[in-house]
């Protein structure tokens, strides 16, 4: 688990490429520090686990389901990446509660000055808005953010000065693709809404997971006290 708050970013130092998979070394240094192979780290969003560690690098396998949903693909030696370790048990939430499992790819719409903040305007498809709300936390190439507005066909987050100097969001252009996670709580709130109706006795029971086939309704709440 990630909380979205970026420790540092790393440099692709070298790529090598199957025919459905990749092996990613970045090269790093804060990350590095007590970490272990087997260990997970986030790479613009993305959780992988570390399959090896030299001096100032760390090398981490990329399947073929991870570079169909996310901008990893894309990446090229050089290319700089926001990093995250796993969350250690006694650390402290800066951010919101982050997977490291990307739900798709955003395209920049826009990016414009407020003042000392930077406005970007996110295009996402349908099956990633829906799980987009404002005043939500969504998390762009692994950065926690919080949506100020969403749209049918996209979103728009506001970064200080720190966030986007000291992540890679200050090389993002118009046009550039984001990896997107949204927040996970809605994805566990739908699936038990949708997916099973409570008995009279309050148990689950499946049904064809239709939303007007919940059994979630105002009398429903009314008499267990909501």
């Amino acid at each position: 688990m990630f909380t979205g708050i970026i420790e540092e970013t790393g440099t692709i130092g070298r790529i090598r490429r199957g025919v459905h998979s990749a092996l990613l070394t970045v090269c790093a240094e804060k990350v590095l520090t007590g970490t272990k192979v087997g260990h997970s780290i986030a790479v613009n969003g993305v959780c992988l686990t570390v399959t090896d560690l030299s001096p100032g690098c760390f090398s981490a396998d990329v399947m073929h389901e991870t570079l169909n949903r996310s901008s990893l693909a894309g990446l090229s030696c050089g290319s700089r990446v926001n990093l995250e370790r796993a969350m250690a048990a006694d650390g402290r939430f800066g951010g919101h509660i982050v997977a490291g499992h990307v739900d798709g790819v955003g395209r920049i719409a826009r990016i414009r000055r407020d003042d000392t903040a930077v406005w970007y305007t996110v295009e996402a498809a349908p099956e990633v808005l829906r799980y987009v709300v404002e005043k939500g936390s969504i998390t762009v190439d692994g950065i926690s953010l919080t949506v100020a507005a969403v749209t049918r066909k996209d979103f728009s987050v506001s970064a200080i000065p720190h966030t986007v100097s000291h992540t890679i969001l200050n090389e993002r252009t118009e046009g550039s693709l984001v990896n997107l996670e949204t927040d996970i709580i809605g994805k566990y709130v739908e699936k038990l809404l949708f997916s099973h109706s409570p008995s009279p006795a309050g148990g689950g029971g499946a049904n064809d997971g239709g939303p007007g086939n919940s059994g979630i309704t105002r009398e429903f709440l009314s008499r267990y006290g909501f």
